[in-house]
């Protein structure tokens, strides 16, 4: 089969289109020949190389992974090749407490597909099938690969650790990027007032489009301060963060007290400051939050299906175009997902 691969770890260039001997499935797997999958910033990472973190080499990205059913394992049941699927990106153990309290993401051997799992950067994906999720025909092949991780992370951010509330202030950093444009939705469906940052003129009106209550351009104006005048020097109840050191320490003072900033990424850099005084003072929490579980997948799946939330796709590339692709990401030229055609 033809995928892209890199051999040692560095910059787009190490991307290589090639070829690849097809996964062979176990019995209870099941083999997808993939039609489109979405990049995310965790592809980037994982390209660079994470401290302390062994992949399997060659190494596959490609955690958004939509096709048709190839083969099925003799064990599988429920598919049948021609089936319309995607690849549930969180792989977990399916045994112990947390997977069975909808908590897969804090299950001791949970993996990423892209990730610690070879992903959709290919042709052929393999699986197991409780990471096979059928969907309907509503939506293209590249529209349901836009879905998967930044809408899941999205909804266990906002909804199941931020716990927003109708009427709360929240805001999103980023709007564009993939997972900004699926917090503006989730948002603005659990009645919040949403608060969108990013840059440039389209990308604003477009988070407008989505649901955003207010905008501000962060390249322009001081968005704390902008924050502040907008909720009347409350500051507001919910942060989306997922930026790192760029926005960190102006974040805090954005919150109002007793306010919650919900952190999945950090795409500006690993480390910063807080001064915990205040931490204190205001009674803020700071909520780590990664990915999400399968209950939650297939709740953000069934809001698609019935049109409550929507993908937002910004380009698409051809497969052999991934390093293109990656570093269009890298430049944040994007509103919403790319995604590779395969």
């Amino acid at each position: 089969m033809k995928a892209v691969v890199f051999y040692e770890h560095g910059g787009v260039d190490k991307l290589t289109y090639t070829d690849m001997e097809k996964p062979k499935i176990s019995p209870y797997e099941v083999l997808v020949k993939v039609k489109a999958c979405a990049l995310n910033h965790l592809d980037i990472w994982v390209r660079q190389g994470l401290p302390g973190v062994e992949i399997p080499m060659p190494h596959i990205l490609g955690s958004d992974s939509v096709g048709e059913v190839a083969e099925v394992g003799i064990e599988v049941k429920n598919f049948r090749p021609g089936d319309r699927v995607i690849i549930a990106p969180g792989v977990r153990c399916r045994k112990c407490v947390y997977c069975i309290t909808n908590n897969d993401s804090m299950c001791n051997s949970f993996k990423i597909m892209g990730f610690q799992v070879q992903g959709g950067y290919a042709e052929f994906a393999r699986a197991h099938v409780d990471n096979i999720i059928p969907v309907s025909n509503k939506l293209s092949f590249e529209e349901w690969a836009s879905i998967p991780l930044v809408f899941l992370t999205a909804w266990h951010m906002l909804i199941t650790r931020g716990q927003l509330k109708p009427g709360e202030n929240v805001l999103i950093h980023a709007a564009g990027s993939g997972i900004g444009s699926a917090a503006v939705q989730i948002a603005r469906l659990a009645g919040a007032h949403v608060i969108a940052t990013g840059r440039g003129t389209e990308k604003l009106e477009k988070a407008k489009q989505l649901g955003a209550d207010e905008v501000i351009d962060y390249s322009k104006e001081n968005y704390a301060e902008k924050v502040r005048f907008i909720t009347n020097n409350k500051g507001v109840d919910l942060i989306f963060e997922h930026i790192g050191p760029d926005t960190w320490e102006k974040n805090l003072q954005c919150l109002a007290k007793g306010g919650r900033m919900v952190v999945c990424g950090a795409t500006s850099g690993p480390t910063t400051t807080i001064d915990i005084r205040f931490l204190f003072m205001k009674q803020h929490m700071i909520i780590g939050c990664y990915m999400g579980s399968k209950k939650e997948l297939l709740d953000v799946l069934n809001l698609v299906e019935l049109g409550k939330l929507k993908p937002v796709i910004d380009s698409i590339f051809p497969l052999e175009e991934a390093s293109a692709a990656q570093q269009k990401m890298l430049q944040r030229e994007n509103f919403g997902k790319i995604v590779l055609k395969i």
